[in-house]
């Protein structure tokens, strides 16, 4: 029998990593694998994560590829990881792989069809999470009547951008739609947005309303859509490539010293999102006084900070952001409105 796997997509900040979570958090003893994917080096996901206190959450169940897109290193990273994951004395009873906010799954579930895995494991579904307030505030996805406007203004803005196109591949190829922070939203404006994505979705496909990633995890984990045999059949922006360009994209680490007013840090991160069109921060910041350490995630202007665990005996307490943003990103701006050295 095949052991099942689910493919978890969605951009950046939408809420993956939280979903993930309450999946742990509610399994009742399935034994669950989880593979993180991140744009970026500093493994955030994963150390939010195996630091949960969750059982299943350990060491040995999170696996990580870091620094990539899964979709791009499909031979050199994914294969040998999947590998190493059914040749356990006691394989995992589902695996859940959690993309890169970059990645197209597309790619990743056609691996699924590689000779060494093909008849030892099947993707369940492609589930796409989607932060809803992000989309409703055109911060991913253009409104269309204000690109049309642009369009008919400048013939230099004939294409879509790459991150609207990423956005559309993800739910292009997602068999399950999670309108996540449903609870930021009237349900006027959740009907606007659903209804905004249909044009991008397998007609097949369905939609649900989440707070918090709050899913039954029966559902979640029991699409049963065998999405490799169907994979070709979903349309994608960059179908004919070899992979897509990720020189789209800059992400880098910044590094700071111990912080006495996270309050401080905070706004400053705003002030920095604003000037230079950052998309995402995520990191962990090392407070003046305090041994629990502190998770500070930020999708555009809205930021959220909170204390996840303490600092363990002999772990490196330090403060370090990573950064995101479209290709161009002012690197030493950025660190010096940080407060870091350019």
């Amino acid at each position: 029998m095949k052991i099942p796997a689910t493919v978890i997509t969605g951009f950046l900040g939408a809420g993956k990593t939280t979903l993930i979570r309450h999946l742990l958090e509610n399994a009742n003893g399935k034994r669950i694998a989880l593979i993180i994917n991140e744009f970026g080096d500093l493994g955030v996901d994963r150390e939010m994560l195996t630091g949960c206190g969750i059982e299943g959450c350990e060491d040995d169940n999170v696996l990580e590829l870091a620094n990539g897109c899964i979709c791009c290193t499909v031979a050199d990273d994914f294969l040998p990881t999947m590998e190493q994951l059914l040749d356990r004395d006691q394989p995992p009873e589902h695996i859940v792989i959690e993309t890169s906010g970059l990645a197209l799954p597309k790619p990743l579930v056609k691996a699924f069809n590689w000779p060494e895995i093909k008849s030892r494991v099947t993707v369940d579904g492609v589930v796409a999470v989607v932060d809803a307030r992000a989309v409703h505030d055109g911060l991913f996805a253009p409104d269309p009547a204000a690109v049309q406007a642009a369009r008919e203004a400048d013939d230099a803005l004939d294409h879509d951008s790459p991150l609207e196109e990423v956005f559309e591949d993800q739910l292009l190829s997602a068999d399950l739609v999670l309108l996540n922070k449903s609870d930021l939203m009237d349900a006027a404006s959740l009907a606007s947005v659903q209804s905004g994505m249909a044009k991008d979705m397998d007609p097949a496909a369905k939609v649900l309303h989440t707070r918090h990633g709050q899913i039954d995890p029966a559902v979640l984990l029991g699409i049963g859509a065998a999405v490799e045999d169907v994979i070709e059949n979903r349309k994608s922006h960059h179908d004919g490539e070899e992979e897509h360009d990720h020189d789209d994209f800059d992400s880098f680490v910044v590094g700071l010293g111990e912080i006495d007013d996270p309050a401080v840090l905070e706004e400053k991160i705003q002030q920095a999102t604003q000037d230079h069109d950052i998309l995402r921060v995520k990191g962990f910041i090392d407070v003046v006084g305090k041994e629990m350490r502190h998770v500070i995630q930020g999708v555009g202007p809205r930021i959220q900070r909170y204390y996840d665990r303490p600092w363990d005996a002999g772990e490196e307490r330090r403060t370090a952001l990573v950064i995101i943003g479209e290709k161009g990103l002012d690197e030493s701006a950025i660190r010096i409105a940080l407060g870091a050295a350019a």
